[in-house]
């Protein structure tokens, strides 16, 4: 089972409020916190999204990094360069969902669990320690030099684990994840995080029979795979 880590196994959104706020709540007291960590997160997106794949790796860190000064900037946040950067490690500190920890448990009584994410190896490394998530083994786009939907990326995972793609259940909340891998020939397990952008209204939790299974979190996926 590969396990897609930033939303899916890790509650981003609350965590960064939560630091950004920290950081910055003083210097805007009025700020919207829920907005201002979905810009972030969606000028993210919007970077490794235009990496051109072609294995000259550009870390998730750095796009971080860089994408934080404007949203402070155009907010009017003069926060330090010491803070700035303290801020954007907090994205190597992500919270797991309350069910991640119990859920895993579980699964790998029965399953190898690894990874799959767009995160850096040193953050997935960071965020595994910082959530005490009992991985088997540590895949991520960097280790290929190309971010999910890239085939190779699932590509990466199946040939360090010596299995056929239908031998591997690719899990994640975000359906574009998921549906590349069934594209590959891998099982899919969608998991709802209807609260993954704060707001139950911005995030996509409807199940979808194009699935092989839906779930509304690891406990309930470990109940569906009778573990």
């Amino acid at each position: 089972m590969l396990f897609d880590v930033q939303g899916t196994a890790t509650d981003f959104h609350s965590t960064i409020r939560r630091a950004a706020r920290a950081a910055a709540g003083e210097l805007s007291p009025e700020q919207d916190w829920v907005k201002f960590v979905n810009d972030w997160r969606a000028a993210y997106f919007a970077e490794t999204s235009q990496q051109p794949g072609d294995g000259a790796w550009v870390s998730v860190a750095s796009i971080y990094r860089k994408t934080l000064d404007p949203l402070l900037d155009a907010e009017g946040i003069d926060l330090a360069p010491a803070a700035r950067d303290e801020l954007a490690r907090a994205w190597s500190r992500l919270d797991p969902w309350p069910d991640t920890v119990p859920g895993l448990h579980r699964l790998r009584k029965r399953f190898t669990l690894a990874t799959l994410s767009n995160a850096d190896v040193s953050s997935v490394v960071e965020i595994t320690r910082h959530g005490d998530l009992p991985w088997h083994a540590i895949f991520a786009a960097e280790m290929v030099g190309a971010f999910k939907p890239d085939p190779r990326t699932y590509g990466l995972a199946a040939r360090y684990l010596g299995l056929a793609p239908s031998e591997i259940m690719m899990v994640a909340s975000h359906k574009y994840d998921i549906r590349a891998a069934r594209e590959l020939g891998f099982r899919t397990a969608f998991v709802a995080r209807p609260l993954e952008y704060g707001d139950p209204a911005l995030g996509d939790a409807e199940f979808s029979d194009e699935f092989d299974i839906n779930a509304v979190d690891f406990l309930d996926l470990a109940d569906q795979l009778a573990c």
